[in-house]
């Protein structure tokens, strides 16, 4: 399998969110029993998604990591269930192990937020399945933790690039397929709101590379604070129409996929990008 397998022709992917964690930033408990996480899964692709994000530990700011035995057994059945229903499924982890278990389980794409810096079994993993890769910027000296604010040289934007050219190298280097690798600049992991933003509106100069990107801003306080300036609620789910409104232009620049907790809004978001960039309704739709 490789990324073009999972592309879908002329719009950016959807993919969503399903945190089998007890402690997610924004929906922590709420799927931790498997079935439930199942069901949600099978929720999140009637509702559009393309690919469902099975993650088992959470890296929210003060998050304690799990063993990695019981990230193995929060995630490896959820991606048994969806495989076998035909939905395909990414891996959230920064663990090797759980990497190789969801694999076993029949994952389509390994999803890495440390870039595979987290374990150094990683690579030798992702190159052995000879799945699909996301490799995410996140400069930190821990990892396990997303608070604070990483210091990036004085130029957010050159170091991503720089640090995800890094990554890629590393990941050929253990036997990576070229084909099988997707970036993600890492929005919110040890970042400035000021940081987001200058990352976002450096996305053209990301698109513009060799790799497909994924854009993962869903519910980020960065996003939030677009409500909180304005004297509003800024709950990680109030930030749902600010996350629909960086789908859509990401999707219309041409991002590869967004990583979403509301799959429906985003969904018409992504497919709005793909009718305008066509200069015809969705999916054939009259009307």
């Amino acid at each position: 399998m490789r990324v073009n397998d999972l592309t879908v022709p002329g719009r950016c992917l959807v993919m969503g969110i399903v945190n089998v964690t007890e402690d997610s930033f924004s929906d922590g408990g709420q799927w931790l029993d498997v079935d439930a996480a199942v069901a949600h899964g099978r929720e999140l692709a009637a509702q559009g998604a393309d690919m469902i994000d099975v993650g088992g530990e959470s890296t929210r700011p003060g998050a304690t990591r799990v063993d990695a035995e019981v990230e193995a057994a929060r995630v490896a059945p959820v991606i048994r269930a969806l495989a076998q229903e035909g939905i395909p499924t990414s891996v959230d982890t920064m663990r090797a192990s759980v990497a190789a278990a969801a694999a076993e389980a029949g994952v389509a794409m390994i999803n890495d937020v440390s870039g595979g810096l987290a374990d150094r079994e990683m690579y030798r993993v992702m190159a052995d399945t000879d799945l699909p890769v996301c490799l995410m910027h996140w400069r930190t000296v821990q990892f396990g933790d997303a608070a604070g604010r990483a210091e990036h040289g004085g130029d957010v934007v050159r170091d991503v690039h720089e640090s995800l050219g890094q990554l890629v190298d590393n990941a050929l280097a253990a036997g990576v397929v070229r084909g099988n690798i997707v970036l993600d600049p890492g929005l919110g992991f040890a970042k400035s709101r000021e940081d987001n933003w200058a990352l976002l509106h450096a996305l053209p100069t990301f698109l513009a590379g060799e790799f497909p990107v994924l854009v993962g801003a869903s519910r980020k306080r960065f996003l939030a604070a677009v409500r909180t300036g304005r004297g509003l609620q800024g709950a990680p789910a109030d930030a749902d129409p600010a996350t629909a409104a960086v789908t859509a232009i990401s999707a219309q620049m041409g991002a590869w996929g967004v990583r979403v907790h509301n799959v429906p809004v985003s969904r018409d978001a992504v497919d709005v990008a793909a009718a305008w960039n066509a200069g015809g309704a969705p999916g054939g739709a009259r009307g």
